[in-house]
């Protein structure tokens, strides 16, 4: 998977979980819970989404990985 499909991918999960987010306004290495408002559930919700539309499954001890774009793009691009 490339840089450029699993942002699409990213952008994807995040509008079914929180459609105001704006994915683009967010630094690379800037905490998404945090830049976006996501709560506990929602950032749950969101790396179910990335789970199921990438087709890979993502532990929860890996979720901390998923906390920036840049290690989001990193877990997923290495899988």
């Amino acid at each position: 998977m490339t840089e450029a499909e699993i942002r699409t991918l990213a952008a994807q999960a995040l509008a079914d979980i929180a459609p105001e987010a704006d994915l683009a306004s967010v630094e690379d290495d800037e905490d998404l819970r945090e830049a976006l408002d996501l709560d506990s559930m929602d950032f749950l919700n969101f790396v179910i989404a990335l789970s199921e539309k990438s087709g890979l499954k993502i532990p929860q001890a890996d979720t901390t990985r998923l906390y920036t774009m840049q290690g989001l793009v990193s877990y997923l691009a290495s899988r």
